[in-house]
């Protein structure tokens, strides 16, 4: 079993920045053993895929609405990852979740994420 918490979302104003963390921990879990990815959806809308880091922190993938703006990084050897989420747009506003695949690969697919956080609130006001 792996638990995943998320932390860092908040109020900010359009043009602004965040970050959010994410700890993924287990009593048997090794840092090599997971990818890790943020979604976030927002009212009314299904939830969609942001970003996403493999277990070396070396390969990412990014939406393209987000590309240019966000970075996604991994601190060392560890299962925590973190969204540096700049220039927010109103359309940013979703709780923003973070997931964790195990021994699987990169992927924008919900689905194959095995385990989810509560998320957290972004709120980008105009």
């Amino acid at each position: 079993q792996v638990q995943v918490v998320e932390s860092g979302g908040g109020l900010v104003q359009a043009g602004g920045s965040l970050r959010l963390s994410c700890a993924a921990s287990g009593r048997t879990v090794a840092f090599t053993e997971l990818a890790m990815g943020w979604f976030r959806q927002a009212p009314g809308k299904e939830r969609e895929f942001v970003a996403n880091i493999d277990w070396s922190g070396v390969s990412t993938d990014y939406a393209d609405s987000v590309k240019s703006r966000f970075t996604i990084s991994r601190a060392s050897a560890k299962n925590t990852v973190y969204l540096q989420m700049n220039s927010l747009k109103p359309g940013d506003t979703a709780v923003y979740y973070c997931a964790v695949v195990r021994y699987g690969a990169l992927t924008q697919n919900a689905n194959s994420y095995d385990y989810w956080g509560q998320g957290t609130q972004v709120t980008v006001s105009s």
